[in-house]
């Protein structure tokens, strides 16, 4: 073994470190690439992605899913947070219908 000073051989071990922590990360994003997953926006109406997902909730908790595809709420009316239960569907609505300018009360001819 030739005599190496203690210099070189220690960044011969940063460089092999260093190679070793790069292919560790292409590693690491091949495998994110190979579990992609599909989100599409309905507006309004809730992110559709493409399962099984885990979400990680504000707290820290985390809440999974198996189905095929799954929609996540993104109007916070939803009882089962995360997941869409398709109140957004529901409005709130007015006391009274929406009328022409000319037939709301109050309004109109003298």
């Amino acid at each position: 073994m030739p005599n190496v000073p203690a210099e070189a051989a220690e960044t011969a071990e940063t460089a092999e470190t260093a190679e070793s922590t790069e292919t560790t990360e292409r590693r690491r994003i091949t495998a994110a690439q190979a579990e992609r997953r599909r989100i599409t926006v309905q507006r309004p109406g809730p992110l559709l992605v493409e399962g099984p997902v885990e979400v990680t909730l504000e707290d820290g908790t985390t809440v999974s899913s198996d189905r095929f595809r799954v929609a996540l709420c993104t109007c916070r009316r939803s009882r089962i947070q995360p997941w869409c239960d398709t109140s957004h569907r529901r409005r709130a609505q007015s006391p009274m219908p929406s009328m022409p300018p000319r037939c709301r009360p109050g309004e109109g001819e003298p």
